[in-house]
C-alpha cells in the first residue's frame, strides 16, 4: 500500500502541472479557435488589372448604359431624410426612369395599395417633388447646398441619378492607382483628382473594384477640402438585355448593371438602398415622362427660401 502512494502522488502532480500550464491560455479565451472551412469551389482567384485597364473598363460601363426603366424596392435607413417621407413603411416599391445626361423621375408607392408617397423629377438643373400626404410641392435648384431645417426639404432626386450614371474619366485626368486589402476582400482603387479654385489638386472621386470580378463595388464622391459628399456601394451585377431597336451589342455582350445600390449622403442626412427587381436598359424615354407639374391646391415650397409657409 505504501509503495503505491508515491505513484499516485506523481500522477496528481502531473495533472496539476498540466492544468497550471493551460490556465493562462484558457483565461485569455484563445485556447479554442473556431475554424471556418471554405469549400474549394467557393474560393475565387484574384484578378489582375493595370490602371489603364480599369479606366477603360469603367468608361466602357459608363458608355454602355444610356437610359433605364426600373421597378425597385426603396429602403431608407432609420432617421434619414427618406424615412421622414415614407413614415410608417419599412420600405416601399417604386419606379425609376433615368436618361443621360441627368434626367430622372422617381416614384415611391405604399405597399399593397400602390398609393404614391412621393413623385420626384430632376433635369440636372431644377428638381421638383410632390408629396401627396403633406399636400406639398417642392421646387429648387440642384446646385442648392444649404440644407433646410426641415429634413423633408432636403430630398434630391439628382442624388439618385448620380448613383446610376457615372461621369467618364477623361484622358487628361490625373488618376492615382492603389491596391487595398480588407480581409477577406481585395480591391483596386482609382482616385480621380481635380484642380480646385486655388490651383491645388484634391480628391474628386474614388472608384473601388472588387478583384474577384473587377466590377465596381463602391464609388465615393468628394467635395471641397476632402469632404465626403457621397458613398455608394454596388453589388449583384448581372447582364441585362437591351431592346431589339438598340444599337448595343448582342446578348453575349449585354450591358451589366447592379441589382443592389446603397447610397449614403453624409452631408444631407441621406441613406437609401435601391433594390432593382425589374430593369430595362437603353430604351428611349419620352421627354414628357420627366415632367411634373404642381397639382392644383398644393402648397408650393421653394427649397432654400425661407417663406412663412415653409417655416410652419
Amino acid at each position: 500500500m505504501f509503495r503505491e502512494e508515491p505513484k499516485a502522488l506523481r500522477r496528481r502532480r502531473q495533472i496539476w502541472v498540466v492544468l497550471l500550464a493551460l490556465a493562462p491560455v484558457l483565461a485569455s479565451g484563445c485556447a479554442v479557435k473556431t475554424r471556418h472551412e471554405v469549400r474549394k469551389e467557393e474560393i475565387r482567384p484574384l484578378m489582375e488589372a493595370s490602371k489603364q485597364q480599369l479606366v477603360d473598363a469603367y468608361n466602357q460601363q459608363v458608355r454602355a448604359v444610356r437610359s433605364l426603366q426600373a421597378t425597385v424596392d426603396l429602403i431608407p435607413s432609420t432617421g434619414s431624410t427618406y424615412s421622414g417621407v415614407i413614415e410608417q413603411y419599412h420600405d416601399v416599391s417604386g419606379f425609376i426612369l433615368a436618361q443621360r445626361p441627368a434626367s430622372i423621375r422617381v416614384i415611391g408607392q405604399a405597399p399593397v395599395v400602390a398609393k404614391n408617397i412621393f413623385d420626384m423629377v430632376s433635369d440636372g438643373k431644377i428638381f421638383r417633388i410632390f408629396i401627396p400626404s403633406k399636400n406639398m410641392f417642392l421646387v429648387g435648384a440642384t446646385s442648392l447646398l444649404r440644407p433646410s431645417k426641415k429634413p423633408i426639404e432636403n430630398l434630391r432626386p439628382q442624388h439618385i441619378v448620380e448613383a446610376l450614371f457615372w461621369p467618364e474619366i477623361q484622358e487628361d485626368a490625373k488618376v492615382l492607382f492603389e491596391q487595398f486589402d480588407a480581409d477577406p476582400d481585395r480591391y483596386y482603387i482609382l482616385t480621380v483628382l481635380r484642380q480646385n479654385e486655388a490651383g491645388n489638386l484634391e480628391i474628386g472621386r474614388k472608384i473601388w473594384f472588387n478583384r474577384t470580378d473587377l466590377r465596381v463595388s463602391r464609388v465615393q464622391i468628394y467635395g471641397p477640402a476632402g469632404r465626403l459628399d457621397a458613398d455608394m456601394s454596388y453589388s449583384d451585377w448581372e447582364p441585362f438585355a437591351t431592346p431589339p431597336s438598340s444599337s448595343a451589342a448582342p446578348a453575349a455582350s449585354a450591358p451589366f448593371f447592379p441589382r443592389d445600390i446603397r447610397i449614403w449622403r453624409p452631408q444631407d442626412d441621406y441613406r437609401l438602398e435601391v433594390r432593382i427587381t425589374k430593369l430595362t436598359l437603353n430604351e428611349e424615354i419620352a421627354a414628357d415622362r420627366f415632367e411634373l407639374a404642381q397639382p392644383p391646391g398644393t402648397e408650393l415650397v421653394r427649397a432654400g427660401e425661407e417663406t412663412p409657409k415653409a417655416q410652419q
